[in-house]
């Protein structure tokens, strides 16, 4: 488990959000060892996570990895759903 990368991505998805308590953020081993986040919001803040033209997934996603490879994680899938 990465705690620091789940922790992290769980702060940088809560600050966005409107109920930041519903936020869910899990890890997955994938295929070649690649660390896979699955983000989960709620329907209502997805607007909000994925932004306009999905500017704010794009920024997120090169935050999360920019942060994964400080902490020495090289290869990190991020997907954002809802529920």
């Amino acid at each position: 488990m990465h705690k620091e990368l789940i922790s992290f991505t769980e702060n940088l998805v809560r600050s966005l959000v409107k109920d930041p308590d519903l936020v869910r953020v899990q890890e997955f081993l994938g295929d070649e060892e690649i660390i896979q986040l699955e983000i989960l919001v709620p329907e209502d803040d997805m607007k909000v996570v994925i932004g306009r033209n999905g500017k704010m997934a794009n920024a997120l996603r090169i935050l999360i990895r920019a942060a994964a490879y400080n902490m020495g994680i090289n290869r990190v899938s991020v997907n954002i759903d809802s529920f």
